[in-house]
């Protein structure tokens, strides 16, 4: 028997989760990695000192998922989409970690902006691989 019910609960959706949820997934970590790097920054010009620890293990593990994204593409089947996706990858990280290291919120905002739009998307499309149908929102990135 597990002794911590939603880790059990984490692993077992994981392991049960098509590829396109698995997608799903890292965005919604990525976007609540951004948004607590947010949070903790504040709305000040400078976080507060015992928040920069934080912060950086925020944005770290946002740049970790987005890292984990890259590795998941498919250049074979996904063709110049994967081509495209990748490069706007390698620029989130960059963005990440160039706002990590100036503590500039405005760029974290933005990527998080970008990946809430790439998140709505892949919902689509997984919900479209699984023969759901979902409102036409977003874009279609599946070619």
């Amino acid at each position: 028997m597990n002794a911590n019910p939603l880790a059990a609960y984490r692993e077992t959706r994981v392991k049960t989760a098509s590829p396109g949820q698995l997608v799903v997934m890292l965005y919604d970590e990525a976007l609540k990695q951004c948004d607590k790097a947010i949070e903790l920054a504040g709305e000040g010009a400078k976080p507060k000192p015992e928040h920069i620890e934080r912060i950086n293990a925020a944005l770290g593990k946002a740049q970790d998922v987005i890292t984990e994204l890259m590795a998941s593409l498919d250049f074979d089947a996904g063709g110049e989409i994967a081509q495209n996706l990748f490069s706007l990858y390698v620029w989130f990280g960059r963005e990440l970690l160039e706002a990590n290291i100036a503590k500039d919120t405005a760029r974290v905002k933005s990527v998080r902006g970008m990946l809430a739009e790439l998140r709505v998307a892949w919902a689509e499309v997984a919900l479209k691989a699984q023969g759901g149908s979902a409102s036409s929102v977003g874009v279609n990135i599946a070619g």
